[in-house]
């Protein structure tokens, strides 16, 4: 939904500060929430220091405002939605999802209303997340969230996790691109890399491709065992390429194996995130004819059967990113030692998309 009210204000130039205080490109689609999180109940999120909240119409349509009532500024997710409004706990004042004041319980239907209004975003739903427009709304049409088809794709199983993490969004980045802490998830990684082959860089993206060792290959359903009994694994080499297609990454491990994290950077010392890992059984062709009925049966049930693997590598991978964050708090001016040169591309990257200043 594209809205009617918006009190964006023009970031200022390029960010020039350390990188674990950069900000974010506002001009670009995020993740903010999944599409079953939000229903008519409000809820509240956050985009990088902007408080969001989120609700559905009767209709079913998603709506997002500023997370802040224009009379007394206070949450307006500690209320409820009301004939397709948001209405404030504390004074009953609605606020339509275009942001514009309709209602003020106290003054009457017959005294006009003051004009004032709270920031409305754009907002679309799309595979199976919901996703927000924070900058400038008339650049809304000008670029689409990440594509991932997989979501849909009857082929494809789907296994997803939650990551929370107190730090700045650009330790998440460089441990999604840096592929060498194989190391640290030896029970859980079904891969190791061992070498970095090449780097591309983009104007808003960086691929990095490894070459690694795995044990996971797709060959028939047994194939999905080998995850959880060590003597079926057998080792074989694949490329494991990596990208950070700003704001988000993903990876595709040879054929069958594929991970997207859907990043909403909260602010300087939080970020919000959804691992997503897909296998595919396209490789079985008795499963194409089958009734899609049977097919969408088979993909609910096989859902999430990687759940319990990805807790623990996001467990694994936060200790560490929020040592970092420690670490640099204690230290702000102590440079660490950075040799794969895709982390050093990374965050360039990071430094020419952010800006200086919040977006409130």
């Amino acid at each position: 939904m594209k809205p009617e009210i918006s009190t964006y204000v023009e970031p200022h130039a390029q960010f020039n500060g350390p990188i674990r205080r950069a900000g974010i490109n506002c001009n670009l689609w995020y993740m903010i929430a999944m599409s079953s999180e939000i229903q008519q109940r409000p809820v509240r999120r956050e985009i990088w220091k902007q408080p969001v909240v989120l609700f559905r119409t009767r209709q079913g349509e998603m709506r997002a405002l500023e997370d802040r009532c224009a009379h007394r500024l206070v949450r307006l997710s500690r209320g409820r939605v009301k004939d397709d409004n948001i209405e404030c706990a504390y004074h009953g004042w609605q606020f339509n999802g275009a942001g514009r004041c309709v209602h003020i319980p106290h003054l009457g239907s017959r005294t006009t209303l003051p004009n004032c209004a709270v920031r409305s975003f754009p907002v679309v739903e799309k595979h199976g997340f919901v996703w927000i427009f924070p900058g400038n709304p008339a650049l809304s049409d000008t670029t689409v969230p990440m594509e991932m088809n997989e979501w849909d794709d009857l082929n494809e199983i789907s296994s997803f996790v939650t990551l929370r993490t107190r730090a700045h969004f650009s330790y998440l980045i460089e441990n999604l691109m840096d592929m060498y802490h194989g190391s640290l998830h030896a029970q859980y990684q079904v891969w190791t890399a061992e070498s970095l082959k090449e780097v591309v860089e983009g104007e808003k993206q960086v691929s990095a491709t490894y070459q690694a060792t795995t044990y996971y290959e797709v060959k028939d359903l047994g194939s999905i065992l080998q995850l959880f009994i060590p003597s079926l694994r057998k080792l074989h080499s694949v490329p494991l390429t990596v990208t950070y297609e700003y704001p988000n990454w993903k990876s595709a491990l040879g054929e069958d194996f594929k991970i997207y994290c859907l990043i909403c950077p909260v602010n300087e010392r939080s970020t919000n995130a959804y691992l997503i890992h897909y296998t595919s059984l396209a490789k079985f062709k008795g499963l194409n004819n089958a009734p899609v009925a049977i097919r969408r049966l088979l993909k609910r049930v096989l859902s999430n059967v990687a759940k319990k693997l990805l807790a623990n590598l996001v467990r694994q991978d936060v200790i560490m990113i929020e040592d970092e964050q420690a670490a640099f708090d204690q230290e702000p001016l102590r440079q660490p030692f950075e040799v794969n040169r895709a982390i050093r591309r990374v965050q360039e990257l990071v430094r020419r998309q952010a800006t200086d200043r919040p977006l409130n």
